[in-house]
C-alpha cells in the first residue's frame, strides 16, 4: 500500500483539483479574452529555462507558432558534446586490458565509440570548456554550437499530464522529470507547451502534438538546406559563414527560423513519443497520424512510443475502474469532469476516439503502429484499459511490453512530491532501456 504522506497528499490534491474543476465548469468562458490559448495557470510553479550546462542538461524555450500559445522547451543533455561517431582504426596486437576496457566503454555509449585516450581538456569533461559561450559584448551566455562537431542525439517529443486544463511543460515537476529522461536516455527532450482546456477544448492539444512533429521537420530540411547553401556559397568563393547563412534564412518576421540545437544534435529520423497521463493520449494520437502520413513526414520518423498510466476511459468500466474508481490522487469522477472540460459538449462520450484508444474504425490499423511501452500503476482505476490496448496491439505483433509498478499511484514517477522516490527513479531507468532498443546503433543494450 502507499505511504501515509501519500494518501495525506492525495486527498489534498483532490480536493483542490475537484475545486479547480467546479470552479472551471461553471465559469463562463471569455473565449475573446485570450485568443491565443493558455499552456499553464497561474498557480503552477515554473523553472526558468538554463542554456547553460549547470547540472548536465541545458535548456531553452521556443515559441513556435505566431497564431497561438504553443511552444515548446528543448533539454539538451551536455553528452551532446561528445566527438562525433568516429570509424574504430584498425591495429594490430592489441592488449587484453585494452580490449576490456573498450568493451566497458561500447556497454555505456548507446550511440558510438569514444575516442579511446582522450585528453584531458576534451569538452565532456567540462561544461563549459569549448562550448562558445558568448561573450557579454554579445549579451547571451548559453551553449552556441559549432555544427561540424556536433554528435547527433536521438529526439524525444514529452507531452506533460494534467487533466487537460493543468500542468504546464514548464513546470518544476516537468522540468525535473525531462532533465532525468534527457540524461539517462540520452536524447534531446522536447516538451511540448500544448494549449489547455477550457479556453481550447480538443482537437486543439492533439493538434498542437502534430504541430510540434511537423516542426522537427521542417527543422531538419532548413537545417539541410542552411548547409547546403553554406558549401555552395563557399564554392563560387563567396565569403559567407555558416552562421551567416543561417542568419540569411528568417521567416516573415525576419526572425532566424534554423533552430541551433536541433540543428548540430538532433537526428529527426530516430523519434520517440512520451506522454505522462493525459499526455500519453496526445503521444498515441500523434503515433497515428504519423502512420498515417508516412513518407510525408521525412526526415522525422516515430521508431516508439512510451505511454505512462494513459488517461484512458471507456462507456463500459473495466474491472479496475469499478475497484479502484475512488483511487489516489485523480478518482473517476473528477477524471469525467476533465474530460468535460475537454471535449466540445456535442461531441462529449467516454467511447470518444481521444478517450477510448480500444474503439472500432478508430485507425490506422494497430499492426502499423509503433513499438509501445506501457506504463501502469497498481492503484490506478485507468490501468485495466490501458493494459487491453497493449493487449490489442501484441496481438497483431506490435512490441508492446507493459510495466506495472506495485503499491504505485497515478502519476507516481512525474508528480511533484513522488519524483525524488526509489520507484520513480526506477521507472525512468527502466523507460530507458527499453527506449535504448529503438534508438541505439547497437541495438538493444543492457548496461548504460
Amino acid at each position: 500500500m502507499p505511504s501515509i504522506a501519500v494518501k495525506l497528499y492525495s486527498v489534498f490534491f483532490k480536493f483542490l483539483l475537484k475545486h479547480r474543476l467546479q470552479n472551471r465548469i461553471q465559469t463562463p468562458l471569455d473565449e475573446s479574452s485570450n485568443p491565443y490559448g493558455v499552456t499553464t495557470r497561474p498557480d503552477e510553479t515554473v523553472s526558468a529555462s538554463n542554456p547553460s550546462f549547470t547540472d548536465g542538461v541545458a535548456t531553452k524555450d521556443i515559441h513556435i507558432d505566431t497564431f497561438n500559445a504553443l511552444s515548446i522547451r528543448i533539454f539538451l543533455p551536455e553528452s551532446s558534446l561528445s566527438p562525433p561517431e568516429q570509424p574504430e582504426p584498425k591495429t594490430k596486437g592489441r592488449s587484453s586490458q585494452q580490449d576490456e576496457r573498450n568493451s566497458v566503454n561500447h556497454r555505456r555509449n548507446s550511440y558510438g565509440l569514444p575516442n579511446i585516450g582522450v585528453t584531458r581538456n576534451d569538452p565532456r569533461r567540462s561544461s563549459f570548456e569549448g562550448l562558445n559561450l558568448r561573450s557579454d559584448n554579445n549579451v547571451y551566455r548559453g551553449y552556441s554550437p559549432s555544427p561540424q562537431n556536433g554528435r547527433k542525439l536521438p529526439i524525444m517529443l514529452q507531452f506533460h499530464g494534467g487533466g487537460w486544463v493543468s500542468g504546464s511543460n514548464d513546470s518544476v515537476a516537468n522540468d525535473f522529470f525531462c532533465r532525468r529522461i534527457a540524461k539517462l536516455c540520452d536524447v534531446i527532450v522536447v516538451a511540448v507547451g500544448y494549449r489547455l482546456a477550457p479556453e481550447n477544448k480538443y482537437p486543439a492539444a492533439f493538434e498542437d502534438g502534430m504541430k510540434v512533429l511537423n516542426w522537427l521537420g521542417k527543422q531538419a530540411n532548413l537545417a539541410e538546406c542552411s548547409k547546403s547553401m553554406g558549401s555552395g556559397a563557399r564554392g563560387v568563393g563567396a565569403e559567407f559563414t555558416k552562421a551567416d547563412v543561417q542568419r540569411h534564412i528568417v521567416d516573415a518576421f525576419g526572425a532566424s527560423v534554423v533552430e541551433p540545437w536541433l540543428a548540430a544534435h538532433g537526428d529527426p529520423s530516430r523519434c520517440v513519443l512520451l506522454g505522462v497521463s493525459c499526455g500519453a493520449n496526445i503521444a498515441d494520437y500523434v503515433a497515428r497520424k504519423a502512420v498515417e502520413a508516412g513518407r510525408l513526414l521525412e526526415p522525422v520518423k516515430v521508431v516508439a512510443q512510451v505511454l505512462m498510466y494513459p488517461f484512458f476511459i471507456g462507456s463500459v468500466p473495466t474491472q479496475s475502474e469499478i475497484k479502484l474508481a475512488n483511487s489516489y490522487f485523480y478518482d473517476k469522477a473528477m477524471c469525467t469532469l476533465a474530460w468535460k472540460l475537454f471535449l466540445p459538449e456535442e461531441e462529449f462520450s467516454l467511447d470518444h476516439p481521444a478517450a477510448n484508444p480500444l474503439i472500432p474504425d478508430r485507425g490506422p490499423p494497430l499492426k502499423l503502429m509503433p513499438p509501445t511501452l506501457t506504463v501502469v500503476a497498481e492503484h490506478d482505476w485507468m490501468r485495466d484499459r490501458a493494459i487491453a490496448y497493449s493487449e490489442a496491439l501484441r496481438k497483431v505483433n506490435v512490441d508492446a511490453p507493459v510495466l506495472e509498478y506495485k503499491d504505485a499511484v497515478h502519476e507516481f514517477a512525474t508528480l511533484d512530491m513522488l519524483l525524488k522516490t526509489p520507484q520513480a527513479q526506477a521507472c525512468a531507468e527502466d523507460i530507458a532501456i527499453w527506449v535504448k532498443k529503438y534508438i541505439s546503433f547497437r541495438g538493444h543494450e543492457f548496461s548504460y
